[in-house]
């Protein structure tokens, strides 16, 4: 049998220095006793996915609401491929794979039902009363509403893993940590940064996937774009008899391919160039060990002010935002002028609360798309059943 000893020298034989090791963890908030067969990351890739939040994140809206069709990501396929990028990425330069997966797994955890749209509305309503931000969510998802465990609110997660949660940042991620009660530092771990790239990366591939299959956008757009056009033309120099739709798939699968090569070779640079031997070496730089080359990056932007344009402004996005204002701003508001129409649970939580705003918004963020327009449904539609 392998025990949690067993797996945890193995990290002191195969990872880097400067990699963090699950035996040097920083611990919990609440103590508990250790698992003899995981290390304290496995623990925490486990309880993340068997919680309510995870689950729901299968209804949640990537770009595509659910029941535009079945091919679209969700907000819980894309954080399998955050998952699977961060593992592979972490595997090659000797990170720790369980504590970036399961900062994958978790990073989503707050978000809105709609998707980033949903997050803007709700973040609207809040601005008097502490906005939202979904990092923040994610964070207060996993330390306090989840509901699973005898002994403690939350999950009860490893210091290292909510570190990763509070300080996941992207194009549309700009968190604030201080309202984290953990002893969060001021280092962002290489794994960590790891997610944060890993996350880029997916969306821009899965989203221009989803984008080239419901029609919103068609391959003659991307002729200017350096990123994919380099891509397609070596697609068909390797195969010129290749049938279209293949090239689309052959094509995305080449730009990941690209992108990740490009950012390991850049961070082993980065990594020998700073003389990083260990993970407190971190403290005393920027954190963007884990980039792509100035080119790549350059490269990266161009394809992401692409689908910002022509994807995310999109009329028919557009049309599906406003609805999505629409609805949740119909649910706060009726909500909160009415608080008897809101489930017991959530009803207890507002009289030991100061906040009402807070504990709707906390409802609200944790709603699917689906569960989000079939309350809207029953709240203003006189035919359907409540």
């Amino acid at each position: 049998m392998i025990f949690r000893h067993h797996l945890e020298e193995q990290e002191q034989q195969y990872l880097a220095p400067y990699a963090i090791k699950s035996v040097l963890s920083r611990g919990r908030q609440f103590d508990e006793s250790t698992c003899q067969f995981r290390t304290s990351f496995m623990r925490d890739k486990d309880r993340i996915i068997h919680s309510e939040a995870f689950r729901r994140l299968e209804y949640k809206t990537q770009v595509f609401i659910n029941h535009e069709g079945d091919y679209y990501r969700t907000r819980l396929t894309h954080t399998l491929e955050v998952a699977q990028l961060s593992r592979s990425i972490a595997r090659t330069l000797q990170l720790n794979e369980d504590l970036c997966e399961a900062i994958a797994l978790a990073h989503d955890l707050g978000h809105t039902p709609f998707g980033h749209r949903g997050e803007y509305t709700l973040d609207e309503l809040m601005a008097e009363h502490g906005g939202f931000e979904h990092n923040r969510q994610s964070y207060r998802t996993v330390t306090m509403l989840e509901k699973t465990y005898p002994s403690f609110c939350g999950l009860n997660l490893s210091i290292e893993v909510l570190e990763g949660i509070v300080k996941h940042h992207s194009e549309y991620d700009k968190p604030d940590i201080q309202d984290a009660h953990a002893p969060i530092t001021k280092t962002t771990s290489l794994e960590a940064q790891v997610v944060n790239i890993a996350d880029e990366i997916a969306y821009m591939n899965h989203d221009l996937d989803d984008g080239l299959e419901s029609g919103m956008l068609i391959l003659e757009q991307l002729n200017d774009i350096p990123l994919w056009q380099q891509a397609i033309d070596s697609v068909y120099a390797d195969f010129p008899n290749i049938a279209d739709k293949k090239v689309k798939y052959e094509t995305i699968r080449r730009i990941i391919h690209t992108l990740v090569t490009d950012l390991q070779t850049e961070t082993t640079k980065r990594i020998h160039a700073h003389n990083i031997t260990c993970a407190t070496d971190l403290a005393s730089l920027p954190n963007s060990i884990i980039a792509f080359s100035d080119n790549m990056s350059a490269l990266a932007k161009s394809l992401k002010q692409f689908l910002f344009i022509n994807l995310y402004r999109h009329f028919k996005v557009e049309r599906m935002a406003e609805k999505t204002n629409r609805i949740l701003r119909s649910l706060f508001s009726t909500y909160l002028n009415n608080q008897a129409i809101l489930p017991p649970s959530v009803q207890y939580a507002i009289q030991h609360d100061d906040s009402p705003h807070r504990k709707i918004c906390d409802y609200i963020a944790g709603m699917t798309d689906r569960y989000a327009l079939s309350e809207y449904k029953k709240l203003f539609d006189p035919t359907e059943h409540v």
